[in-house]
């Protein structure tokens, strides 16, 4: 099994025990993949007057601007907050975590073998965002198998009835080029705030292909090499470990992260779209952080 052989791999920050899904109102109530909770309504207030004020309002005003935010502290009871967070954005880089989830279910399932060099290819496509590595990774394992695993019933990451999510349909600069535009809205790179924070929640339950796999893939999304946004933000308190994959094109930019610090652990995702990007992200992950900790249950 591709499990015994995990070089160097050492488990970065808490792991939990996979809980029960959680349910939702309507017809959530019968998928049989995880779900998020009912917005919270403590974090969500607190959310909505953080983007309130400028340089969000704008942003959010003219719905250039997704948020999503769960605090996973207290296992088995995330919180979920979330403004635009069905609003399905070009991603740019950021779903290449779906490539990711893809290359290990082909592990799984005895399809491919996790050797070192797909080891180092793995962490220069999440560390560094490396375009090369990514489009080699998508030939290797086909777009139809990442679009499968997005929409299988498990993870239902990519979603119709939650106007999309996850879409990985054309490579990065490879020789592939197009595959297929996601059925909604005929992205090549797309994202829903909500289903990638659902990844990184997934990811903190242990629930994406096996608590190994799930791991393993925490530890790749560790160390991030490109230290802007998220990374630039939370730089200032100097003790946050950071899983995180992010996405810049243009003016669409992206940041998604489970960040644990000082006894806090959430999840928390923006897309944006603006000609001004990195700062903007940078003071509301510090924002954000902020408010986890005085939301929380006493």
């Amino acid at each position: 099994m591709w499990k015994s052989w995990i070089m160097g791999s050492t488990l970065v920050g808490s792991c939990l025990v996979a809980s029960p899904a959680l349910a939702e109102e309507g017809a959530d109530a019968e998928r049989s993949a995880y779900v998020l909770p009912s917005k919270d309504v403590d974090l969500q207030s607190s959310l909505d007057k953080i983007l309130s004020e400028p340089p969000f309002k704008k942003l959010v005003a003219s719905r250039s601007l997704s948020v999503a935010l769960v605090d996973v502290a207290v296992d088995g009871q995330p919180r979920f907050a979330g403004v635009l967070e069905n609003e399905m954005r070009y991603a740019a880089s950021l779903p290449k975590i779906a490539v990711m989830l893809a290359v290990f279910q082909a592990f799984e399932e005895g399809r491919l073998e996790y050797t070192p060099e797909l080891k180092q290819q793995l962490e220069a496509m999440i560390r560094r965002s490396n375009n090369r590595a990514s489009s080699d990774l998508i030939e290797l394992v086909g777009f139809e198998a990442i679009a499968r695993v997005l929409q299988d019933p498990h993870y239902e990451l990519y979603d119709e009835d939650r106007n999309g999510g996850l879409w990985v349909g054309k490579d990065y600069g490879g020789a592939l080029g197009y595959w297929k535009r996601d059925p909604i809205h005929q992205l090549s790179h797309g994202a829903t705030a909500r289903q990638v924070a659902r990844f990184f929640v997934m990811l903190d339950e242990r629930m994406l292909v096996s608590p190994e796999a799930s791991d393993e893939m925490k530890r790749i999304l560790g160390k991030p090499a490109i230290r802007h946004k998220f990374v630039r933000g939370l730089s200032r308190f100097g003790n946050a470990l950071i899983f995180r994959k992010s996405g810049t094109w243009k003016r669409w930019h992206s940041d998604a992260a489970l960040v644990e610090r000082g006894g806090k652990r959430y999840v928390v995702v923006a897309l944006l779209e603006s000609p001004e990007a990195s700062g903007v992200l940078s003071q509301l992950v510090v924002k954000l952080d902020g408010i986890v900790a005085a939301t929380a249950p006493k």
